[in-house]
Protein backbone atom coordinates (compact mmCIF):
# COMPACT_ATOMS: atom_id res chain seq x y z
CA UNK A 1 0.00 0.00 0.00
CA UNK A 2 1.47 3.32 -1.06
CA UNK A 3 0.90 6.30 1.20
CA UNK A 4 1.95 9.83 0.38
CA UNK A 5 2.82 12.41 2.99
CA UNK A 6 -0.33 13.61 4.78
CA UNK A 7 -2.74 11.28 3.06
CA UNK A 8 -5.41 10.30 5.56
CA UNK A 9 -7.61 7.32 6.33
CA UNK A 10 -10.01 6.43 9.12
CA UNK A 11 -11.28 3.23 10.72
CA UNK A 12 -14.46 3.10 12.79
CA UNK A 13 -15.85 0.21 14.81
CA UNK A 14 -19.64 0.03 15.16
CA UNK A 15 -21.77 -1.90 17.61
CA UNK A 16 -24.81 -3.59 16.06
CA UNK A 17 -28.18 -3.32 17.80
CA UNK A 18 -31.76 -4.43 17.33
CA UNK A 19 -33.36 -1.32 15.85
CA UNK A 20 -36.59 -1.81 17.82
CA UNK A 21 -35.42 -2.43 21.38
CA UNK A 22 -31.85 -1.15 21.12
CA UNK A 23 -30.31 -4.32 22.53
CA UNK A 24 -26.83 -5.31 21.42
CA UNK A 25 -26.97 -8.41 19.23
CA UNK A 26 -25.07 -11.58 20.10
CA UNK A 27 -24.65 -13.08 16.62
CA UNK A 28 -24.52 -11.47 13.18
CA UNK A 29 -27.12 -12.83 10.72
CA UNK A 30 -25.67 -15.55 8.47
CA UNK A 31 -25.54 -13.63 5.19
CA UNK A 32 -24.82 -10.19 6.58
CA UNK A 33 -21.04 -10.12 6.09
CA UNK A 34 -21.41 -11.60 2.60
CA UNK A 35 -23.74 -8.74 1.66
CA UNK A 36 -21.43 -6.19 3.29
CA UNK A 37 -18.40 -7.53 1.40
CA UNK A 38 -20.31 -7.47 -1.87
CA UNK A 39 -21.24 -3.82 -1.40
CA UNK A 40 -18.20 -2.45 0.45
CA UNK A 41 -15.44 -4.83 -0.71
CA UNK A 42 -12.29 -4.52 1.42
CA UNK A 43 -13.69 -1.58 3.38
CA UNK A 44 -15.55 -3.72 5.91
CA UNK A 45 -14.60 -6.64 8.14
CA UNK A 46 -15.85 -8.46 11.23
CA UNK A 47 -14.33 -7.49 14.57
CA UNK A 48 -13.31 -9.37 17.72
CA UNK A 49 -16.93 -9.65 18.89
CA UNK A 50 -19.81 -10.90 16.75
CA UNK A 51 -21.75 -7.77 17.70
CA UNK A 52 -19.19 -5.49 16.01
CA UNK A 53 -18.25 -4.47 12.49
CA UNK A 54 -15.27 -2.36 11.41
CA UNK A 55 -15.25 -0.08 8.39
CA UNK A 56 -12.28 1.69 6.87
CA UNK A 57 -12.25 4.58 4.44
CA UNK A 58 -10.17 4.63 1.30
CA UNK A 59 -6.77 6.34 1.36
CA UNK A 60 -7.86 9.95 1.00
CA UNK A 61 -5.96 12.93 -0.37
CA UNK A 62 -7.72 15.42 1.86
CA UNK A 63 -10.41 15.87 4.50
CA UNK A 64 -13.11 16.46 1.90
CA UNK A 65 -12.44 13.04 0.39
CA UNK A 66 -12.41 11.51 3.87
CA UNK A 67 -15.82 12.93 4.69
CA UNK A 68 -17.28 11.64 1.43
CA UNK A 69 -15.82 8.17 2.05
CA UNK A 70 -17.11 7.99 5.62
CA UNK A 71 -20.62 9.11 4.63
CA UNK A 72 -20.64 6.34 2.01
CA UNK A 73 -19.66 3.74 4.62
CA UNK A 74 -22.13 4.81 7.32
CA UNK A 75 -24.96 5.16 4.81
CA UNK A 76 -24.43 1.75 3.24
CA UNK A 77 -23.85 -0.03 6.54
CA UNK A 78 -27.11 1.42 7.84
CA UNK A 79 -29.04 0.39 4.73
CA UNK A 80 -27.69 -3.17 4.78
CA UNK A 81 -28.33 -3.64 8.49
CA UNK A 82 -31.83 -2.20 8.19
CA UNK A 83 -32.81 -5.19 6.02
CA UNK A 84 -32.18 -7.38 9.06
CA UNK A 85 -34.01 -5.03 11.47
CA UNK A 86 -30.65 -3.96 12.85
CA UNK A 87 -28.81 -0.65 13.13
CA UNK A 88 -25.20 0.45 13.65
CA UNK A 89 -24.37 2.71 16.56
CA UNK A 90 -21.14 4.70 16.43
CA UNK A 91 -20.28 4.57 20.12
CA UNK A 92 -17.52 3.03 22.19
CA UNK A 93 -19.68 1.21 24.77
CA UNK A 94 -23.31 0.13 24.54
CA UNK A 95 -25.20 1.79 27.41
CA UNK A 96 -26.78 -1.34 28.90
CA UNK A 97 -25.37 -4.48 27.28
CA UNK A 98 -23.71 -7.20 29.36
CA UNK A 99 -20.30 -8.43 28.29
CA UNK A 100 -21.03 -11.89 29.71
CA UNK A 101 -23.55 -12.49 26.91
CA UNK A 102 -21.18 -11.68 24.04
CA UNK A 103 -19.36 -14.13 21.77
CA UNK A 104 -16.10 -13.60 19.94
CA UNK A 105 -15.72 -14.08 16.19
CA UNK A 106 -14.39 -17.51 15.17
CA UNK A 107 -11.14 -16.54 13.49
CA UNK A 108 -7.60 -17.73 14.27
CA UNK A 109 -6.37 -14.32 15.40
CA UNK A 110 -9.43 -13.72 17.57
CA UNK A 111 -9.38 -17.25 19.00
CA UNK A 112 -5.76 -16.64 20.07
CA UNK A 113 -6.66 -13.30 21.66
CA UNK A 114 -9.59 -14.88 23.53
CA UNK A 115 -7.35 -17.67 24.85
CA UNK A 116 -4.50 -15.33 25.81
CA UNK A 117 -6.56 -12.67 27.56
CA UNK A 118 -9.34 -14.73 29.17
CA UNK A 119 -11.77 -12.55 31.17
CA UNK A 120 -9.89 -9.40 30.19
CA UNK A 121 -10.57 -10.24 26.54
CA UNK A 122 -14.21 -11.16 27.15
CA UNK A 123 -14.82 -7.72 28.64
CA UNK A 124 -13.72 -5.99 25.41
CA UNK A 125 -17.23 -4.90 24.41
CA UNK A 126 -15.73 -1.63 23.20
CA UNK A 127 -15.20 0.20 19.92
CA UNK A 128 -12.69 2.81 18.82
CA UNK A 129 -11.76 5.19 16.03
CA UNK A 130 -8.32 4.98 14.43
CA UNK A 131 -6.94 7.74 12.21
CA UNK A 132 -4.01 7.17 9.85
CA UNK A 133 -1.79 9.94 8.47
CA UNK A 134 0.67 9.02 5.75
CA UNK A 135 4.32 9.45 6.78
CA UNK A 136 6.37 7.25 4.40
CA UNK A 137 9.73 7.96 6.09
CA UNK A 138 10.42 5.49 8.93
CA UNK A 139 12.68 7.77 10.98
CA UNK A 140 10.27 10.66 10.66
CA UNK A 141 7.34 8.51 11.86
CA UNK A 142 9.19 7.79 15.10
CA UNK A 143 10.31 11.39 15.56
CA UNK A 144 6.78 12.71 15.00
CA UNK A 145 5.28 10.04 17.27
CA UNK A 146 7.44 11.23 20.16
CA UNK A 147 6.23 14.81 19.75
CA UNK A 148 2.57 14.25 18.80
CA UNK A 149 1.98 12.12 21.92
CA UNK A 150 1.60 15.37 23.90
CA UNK A 151 -1.69 16.10 22.11
CA UNK A 152 -3.34 12.68 22.60
CA UNK A 153 -5.35 13.70 25.70
CA UNK A 154 -6.69 16.74 23.85
CA UNK A 155 -8.00 14.46 21.08
CA UNK A 156 -9.42 11.87 23.47
CA UNK A 157 -11.39 14.52 25.34
CA UNK A 158 -13.13 15.63 22.13
CA UNK A 159 -14.12 12.08 21.16
CA UNK A 160 -15.52 10.70 24.42
CA UNK A 161 -18.58 8.48 23.91
CA UNK A 162 -18.49 5.80 26.63
CA UNK A 163 -19.93 7.02 29.95
CA UNK A 164 -21.93 3.83 30.66
CA UNK A 165 -21.06 0.27 31.62
CA UNK A 166 -23.75 -2.42 32.03
CA UNK A 167 -26.51 0.13 32.53
CA UNK A 168 -24.67 2.29 35.05
CA UNK A 169 -23.15 5.73 34.72
CA UNK A 170 -19.45 5.21 35.42
CA UNK A 171 -18.58 8.81 36.24
CA UNK A 172 -16.05 8.69 33.38
CA UNK A 173 -16.56 10.18 29.94
CA UNK A 174 -14.46 7.42 28.35
CA UNK A 175 -14.82 4.18 30.29
CA UNK A 176 -13.56 2.41 27.16
CA UNK A 177 -10.04 3.53 28.05
CA UNK A 178 -10.33 1.77 31.43
CA UNK A 179 -11.36 -1.48 29.73
CA UNK A 180 -8.70 -1.29 27.02
CA UNK A 181 -5.94 -0.44 29.49
CA UNK A 182 -6.37 -3.90 31.05
CA UNK A 183 -4.62 -5.32 27.99
CA UNK A 184 -0.84 -5.44 27.68
CA UNK A 185 0.97 -3.12 25.26
CA UNK A 186 -1.64 -0.36 25.51
CA UNK A 187 -1.54 3.26 26.68
CA UNK A 188 0.85 5.98 25.64
CA UNK A 189 3.60 5.03 23.18
CA UNK A 190 7.16 4.56 24.31
CA UNK A 191 9.71 7.17 23.27
CA UNK A 192 12.47 6.08 20.90
CA UNK A 193 15.57 7.84 19.59
CA UNK A 194 15.33 6.16 16.17
CA UNK A 195 13.36 3.74 14.04
CA UNK A 196 16.10 1.16 14.56
CA UNK A 197 15.70 1.40 18.33
CA UNK A 198 11.95 0.89 17.93
CA UNK A 199 12.56 -2.16 15.70
CA UNK A 200 15.04 -3.61 18.22
CA UNK A 201 12.39 -3.51 20.93
CA UNK A 202 9.81 -5.11 18.64
CA UNK A 203 12.30 -7.79 17.60
CA UNK A 204 12.79 -8.89 21.21
CA UNK A 205 9.05 -9.53 21.57
CA UNK A 206 8.89 -11.29 18.20
CA UNK A 207 11.95 -13.46 18.84
CA UNK A 208 10.70 -14.50 22.26
CA UNK A 209 7.45 -15.70 20.71
CA UNK A 210 5.24 -13.24 22.58
CA UNK A 211 4.04 -11.57 19.38
CA UNK A 212 3.38 -12.75 15.83
CA UNK A 213 3.80 -9.21 14.52
CA UNK A 214 3.78 -5.59 15.66
CA UNK A 215 0.03 -5.24 15.01
CA UNK A 216 -0.43 -6.47 18.59
CA UNK A 217 1.21 -3.31 19.88
CA UNK A 218 -1.94 -1.37 20.75
CA UNK A 219 -0.52 1.97 21.85
CA UNK A 220 -2.59 5.16 21.66
CA UNK A 221 -0.28 6.22 18.81
CA UNK A 222 1.88 3.87 16.78
CA UNK A 223 3.73 3.36 13.52
CA UNK A 224 1.32 1.09 11.68
CA UNK A 225 2.86 -2.26 10.85
CA UNK A 226 1.06 -2.72 7.51
CA UNK A 227 0.90 0.83 6.16
CA UNK A 228 3.43 3.70 6.20
CA UNK A 229 1.24 5.74 8.52
CA UNK A 230 1.26 7.23 11.99
CA UNK A 231 -1.89 5.72 13.46
CA UNK A 232 -3.72 7.52 16.26
CA UNK A 233 -5.83 5.06 18.28
CA UNK A 234 -6.72 6.85 21.52
CA UNK A 235 -10.13 8.15 20.44
CA UNK A 236 -13.54 6.76 21.26
CA UNK A 237 -15.81 6.15 18.29
CA UNK A 238 -17.63 9.44 17.67
CA UNK A 239 -21.39 9.18 17.25
CA UNK A 240 -21.49 12.33 15.14
CA UNK A 241 -19.86 11.96 11.73
CA UNK A 242 -19.09 15.66 11.77
CA UNK A 243 -17.17 15.20 15.03
CA UNK A 244 -15.20 12.28 13.55
CA UNK A 245 -14.16 14.38 10.57
CA UNK A 246 -13.25 17.40 12.71
CA UNK A 247 -11.06 15.34 15.04
CA UNK A 248 -9.41 13.70 12.01
CA UNK A 249 -8.74 17.16 10.56
CA UNK A 250 -7.27 18.40 13.84
CA UNK A 251 -5.02 15.33 14.15
CA UNK A 252 -3.86 15.75 10.54
CA UNK A 253 -3.02 19.40 11.24
CA UNK A 254 -1.13 18.54 14.43
CA UNK A 255 1.05 16.04 12.56
CA UNK A 256 1.56 18.57 9.78
CA UNK A 257 2.44 21.31 12.28
CA UNK A 258 5.07 19.17 14.04
CA UNK A 259 6.50 18.22 10.64
CA UNK A 260 6.57 21.92 9.67
CA UNK A 261 8.51 22.76 12.83
CA UNK A 262 10.99 20.02 11.96
CA UNK A 263 11.57 21.58 8.53
CA UNK A 264 12.29 24.87 10.30
CA UNK A 265 14.82 23.16 12.61
CA UNK A 266 12.42 23.44 15.56
CA UNK A 267 10.66 20.83 17.68
CA UNK A 268 7.65 20.43 19.91
CA UNK A 269 8.96 19.62 23.36
CA UNK A 270 8.80 15.93 24.27
CA UNK A 271 7.25 15.48 27.72
CA UNK A 272 7.45 12.43 29.94
CA UNK A 273 4.79 9.72 29.93
CA UNK A 274 4.18 10.50 33.61
CA UNK A 275 3.02 14.04 32.79
CA UNK A 276 1.05 13.14 29.67
CA UNK A 277 -0.67 10.33 31.57
CA UNK A 278 -2.07 12.89 34.02
CA UNK A 279 -3.78 14.69 31.15
CA UNK A 280 -4.83 11.35 29.64
CA UNK A 281 -6.61 10.49 32.90
CA UNK A 282 -8.29 13.90 33.06
CA UNK A 283 -9.54 13.50 29.47
CA UNK A 284 -10.79 10.00 30.27
CA UNK A 285 -12.52 11.18 33.44
CA UNK A 286 -13.89 14.60 32.48
CA UNK A 287 -13.77 14.81 28.67
CA UNK A 288 -14.01 18.48 27.72
CA UNK A 289 -15.75 19.43 30.96
CA UNK A 290 -12.61 20.35 32.89
CA UNK A 291 -9.14 21.43 31.92
CA UNK A 292 -5.81 19.81 31.23
CA UNK A 293 -2.39 20.76 32.52
CA UNK A 294 -0.27 23.11 30.43
CA UNK A 295 3.13 21.65 31.26
CA UNK A 296 5.01 24.73 30.09
CA UNK A 297 3.06 26.87 32.55
CA UNK A 298 2.74 24.15 35.22
CA UNK A 299 -0.88 25.19 35.40
CA UNK A 300 -4.34 23.64 34.97
CA UNK A 301 -5.98 25.40 32.02
CA UNK A 302 -9.70 25.29 31.06
CA UNK A 303 -10.27 23.06 28.04
CA UNK A 304 -11.86 25.88 26.03
CA UNK A 305 -8.69 27.95 26.37
CA UNK A 306 -6.55 24.99 25.37
CA UNK A 307 -8.59 24.19 22.29
CA UNK A 308 -8.69 27.85 21.18
CA UNK A 309 -4.90 27.94 21.52
CA UNK A 310 -4.51 24.64 19.62
CA UNK A 311 -6.76 25.78 16.76
CA UNK A 312 -4.70 28.95 16.48
CA UNK A 313 -1.48 26.92 16.61
CA UNK A 314 -2.48 24.85 13.54
CA UNK A 315 -4.15 27.70 11.65
CA UNK A 316 -1.44 27.80 8.99
CA UNK A 317 -1.58 24.03 8.58
CA UNK A 318 -5.38 23.95 8.29
CA UNK A 319 -5.18 26.50 5.50
CA UNK A 320 -2.54 24.53 3.63
CA UNK A 321 -4.49 21.28 4.05
CA UNK A 322 -7.84 22.87 3.09
CA UNK A 323 -9.63 21.92 6.31
CA UNK A 324 -10.14 25.25 8.09
CA UNK A 325 -13.91 24.70 8.41
CA UNK A 326 -13.52 21.23 9.88
CA UNK A 327 -10.92 22.37 12.42
CA UNK A 328 -13.05 25.35 13.41
CA UNK A 329 -15.94 22.92 14.05
CA UNK A 330 -13.96 21.68 17.06
CA UNK A 331 -15.37 24.75 18.83
CA UNK A 332 -18.88 23.39 18.24
CA UNK A 333 -17.93 20.10 19.92
CA UNK A 334 -16.94 22.13 22.96
CA UNK A 335 -20.12 24.22 22.73
CA UNK A 336 -22.59 21.35 22.17
CA UNK A 337 -20.81 18.58 24.05
CA UNK A 338 -19.36 15.23 23.04
CA UNK A 339 -21.43 12.10 22.54
CA UNK A 340 -20.77 11.20 26.20
CA UNK A 341 -22.12 14.59 27.34
CA UNK A 342 -25.25 14.18 25.22
CA UNK A 343 -25.87 10.62 26.42
CA UNK A 344 -25.60 11.66 30.07
CA UNK A 345 -27.97 14.58 29.49
CA UNK A 346 -30.60 12.37 27.80
CA UNK A 347 -30.33 9.79 30.59
CA UNK A 348 -30.59 12.33 33.41
CA UNK A 349 -33.49 14.17 31.78
CA UNK A 350 -35.56 10.96 31.68
CA UNK A 351 -34.61 10.04 35.23
CA UNK A 352 -35.81 13.44 36.42
CA UNK A 353 -38.98 13.10 34.34
CA UNK A 354 -40.09 9.54 35.07
CA UNK A 355 -37.50 7.92 37.29
CA UNK A 356 -37.54 4.94 34.92
CA UNK A 357 -33.95 3.80 34.34
CA UNK A 358 -34.90 1.31 31.60
CA UNK A 359 -36.63 3.99 29.53
CA UNK A 360 -33.74 6.38 30.15
CA UNK A 361 -31.22 3.86 28.78
CA UNK A 362 -33.43 3.02 25.80
CA UNK A 363 -33.70 6.74 25.01
CA UNK A 364 -29.91 6.95 24.94
CA UNK A 365 -29.71 4.14 22.37
CA UNK A 366 -32.44 5.77 20.27
CA UNK A 367 -30.30 8.91 20.16
CA UNK A 368 -27.24 6.87 19.17
CA UNK A 369 -29.09 5.13 16.32
CA UNK A 370 -30.39 8.44 14.97
CA UNK A 371 -27.18 10.45 15.35
CA UNK A 372 -24.98 7.78 13.76
CA UNK A 373 -26.68 8.30 10.40
CA UNK A 374 -26.97 12.09 10.58
CA UNK A 375 -24.70 13.46 7.85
Amino acid sequence: MKSKFFSIGLEEEYLIVNKYNGELIIDLPNNLMKECNKKLKQQVKPEFLKSQIEVRTKICKNIGDLKESLIFLRKNMSEILNKYDLAPIAVSIHPFSKWEEQKHTEKRRYNTLAEDFQIVGRRLVISGMHIHVGIPDNEMRIDLMNQVAYFLPHLLALSTSSPFWKGELTGLKSYRISIFDELPRTGLPEQFDSYNEYRRHIKILLSSGLLEDASKIWWDLRPNVNFPTLEMRICDTCTSLKDSISIAALYLCIVHMVHRLRRENQRWRVYSRMLINENRWRAQRYGIEKGLVDFGKSKLVPYKDLIDELIDLVKEDAQELACVKEVQNIKNIYKNGTSADKQIKIFNNEIRKSGDKKIALENVVKFLIKDTVKY
